[in-house]
């Protein structure tokens, strides 16, 4: 079923010196108008500038950028002739996407993949022998849970206690009635825009951000406000100016190793968001489930601990053990105010009720075990981003990335919007990727991006590129258009 198109009401207005630091030069240094019109359109599609935005006033841009203002307004033109802007007497340029721009549509599951290789899904196996003792001791556990109903709307109190005491020992003091345990993260946050977000409120999100997550808020009704995740991560101030400008109800963010684009959100810039998301009134959801997976840096401390204080009582976090343990087991939680929690767990009852306390008895378990658990994760996770990086270099030597310092995927550029066409032909060369518009706020936009995910095997990346590069090149598909599960993890 195709997700509904989201509509932003255009209400913002981007600076000459915001857009100015949006764009990339050319070599030369100095735009001709040109240069200019594809700056912008490399950003609109890039997801640095958001649709339906007010550009810039030509005299404006042309002052801040030192050109003439012919130079700006024969950049406007070319836009509006590509269908890039848009233009309403009196009321300035707006940016835009040519027609037949379309979102993404979720196809028909199946599990079977067959030959091909699946390189979507950003999610690891089970640890194996870790999840085998997990299970023995829930087994063991069981019985004493076999004689009550079995129905913990707000999860297992040891589950809930164990996910508390975790909180607290990365530096953020919880109890366990902070913790809602959810069927993943993926409730966790359905039920947090549910409870926190009404049709028609606004929602600010990163551009690119996670695609289930922007479904989610699709689904909902509400209203995307979009600022940009760069190559250099986070601006601080076009942040705080969209909160300003727009003040959402709820923001989503995903500091820890951003998904898709890897980064870290440094601690000062969690102070600063915090407070500004404070001063509008906005409720700071924080997706925090990929803050296991550091592979090159200390693992972060919780998003709510850097903000201290009064800063803290409009955050929601959301975690799970998705990626640090197994997507299988489809356990996650959200640590919020003992009242939101409250809150949060009438409208679960209005979901599933419950959850499934042997799947909760098992998480107890594997958050025993988790400091042997994270080290052989995190282990093998670098080696397989060095086999992808490496294979990658190999076959496609012209695409380009930014080894995260943690997380789970390559977020690559391609050098040319031509990821829907290549997911396209990589099919039929026995490989499944997803193209960067998948992740943008807008459709369209990223199209010269792919999220590669390094949690398979080694031994699947050479291949992998192999059927890329011949993918790339256009030679004939060696495999059948397989019915491969359209959807993202």
């Amino acid at each position: 079923m195709a997700v509904a198109r989201v509509v932003h009401t255009a209400d913002r207005t981007l600076t000459g010196r915001q857009l100015a630091s949006l764009l990339t030069p050319p070599p030369e240094g100095r735009f001709g108008y040109r240069e200019l019109a594809r700056a912008v359109r490399e950003a609109l599609l890039d997801g640095r500038v958001a649709l339906r935005l007010r550009l810039p006033a030509e005299r404006e841009l042309a002052t801040v950028l030192a050109v003439s203002r012919t130079t700006v307004t024969g950049a406007y033109d070319l836009l509006r002739e590509s269908g890039y802007a848009h233009s309403r007497r009196g009321a300035g340029t707006w940016t835009a996407l040519p027609e037949g721009q379309a979102p993404t549509a979720l196809g028909a599951f199946h599990d079977d993949a067959g030959a091909t290789i699946d390189l979507a899904l950003a999610a690891p196996e089970a640890p194996a022998e870790e999840l085998s003792a997990a299970l023995a001791v829930a087994a063991a556990e069981l019985p004493r849970y076999a004689g009550s109903q079995g129905y913990h709307p707000y999860g297992l109190p040891t589950l809930r206690a164990a996910v508390a005491a975790r909180y607290t020992a990365r530096g953020l003091p919880t109890r366990p009635e902070q913790i809602l345990v959810t069927t993943g993260a993926q409730q966790a946050l359905s039920l947090v825009l549910t409870l926190l977000g009404r049709a028609g409120d606004r929602v600010l999100a990163e551009n690119p951000s996670y695609t289930n997550a922007l479904d989610a808020m699709r689904s909902r009704m509400l209203r995307i406000t979009p600022v940009p995740v760069t190559e250099t991560g986070w601006d601080t101030g076009l942040v705080e100016a969209a909160l300003r400008q727009t003040a959402p109800r709820l923001a989503y963010l995903i500091p820890d190793f951003h998904n898709p684009t890897g980064h870290l959100m440094p601690q000062e810039q969690r102070r600063d968001l915090a407070r500004a998301a404070r001063a509008t009134g906005t409720w700071l959801v924080v997706d925090e489930t990929l803050t296991d997976i550091a592979l090159d840096v200390p693992a972060p401390l919780p998003f709510a601990a850097a903000a201290g204080g009064g800063d803290s009582e409009q955050i929601v976090s959301v975690g799970s053990l998705s990626k640090s343990c197994w997507g299988g087991l489809r356990v996650g939680w959200v640590r919020a105010s003992s009242r939101v929690v409250t809150e949060l767990a009438r409208v679960r009852i209005t979901a599933d009720l419950s959850g499934s306390v042997l799947d909760q008895l098992v998480a107890v378990a594997l958050m025993d075990r988790l400091d042997v658990i994270l080290p052989k994760r995190v282990e093998e996770l670098r080696l397989r981003r060095e086999a992808l990086a490496s294979a990658l270099a190999r076959h496609v030597p012209d695409w380009r990335w930014t080894v995260p310092p943690g997380g789970m995927c390559l977020w690559i550029d391609l050098g040319r919007p031509a990821a829907s066409a290549l997911a396209a032909r990589g099919l039929r060369h026995g490989v499944r990727v997803e193209g960067g518009a998948r992740f943008g706020v807008d459709p369209g936009t990223h199209e010269h991006r792919l999220r590669l995910p390094y949690t398979l095997p080694v031994e699947v990346y050479e291949p992998a590129a192999e059927r890329l590069a011949a993918a790339l090149d256009g030679a004939p598909g060696r495999f059948a258009d397989p019915a491969l599960p359209d959807w993202v993890a």
